[in-house]
């Protein structure tokens, strides 16, 4: 898998959580399964995205400057 940069997979993580709490809490109250199942789905993709981000490895440079 290409390398994500670490700021963009905690935005993508807490966008995803933020909107599949908030579906799930909103589904729930209205009684709108469907609205539940996508909040489902929403948090699912927020957690692959986390283990994306603590299963890639560090990025090493392999250009080092020459004095």
């Amino acid at each position: 898998m290409k390398y994500i940069p670490p700021h963009k997979l905690k935005v993508l993580m807490a966008m995803f959580f933020g909107t599949g709490a908030l579906g799930i809490i909103m589904g729930l109250t209205n009684e709108h399964f469907f609205i539940t199942f996508l909040g489902t789905i929403n948090l699912c993709l927020g957690g692959f995205f986390g283990y994306v981000f603590f299963t890639q490895p560090a990025k090493i440079r392999d250009k080092k400057r020459k004095k």
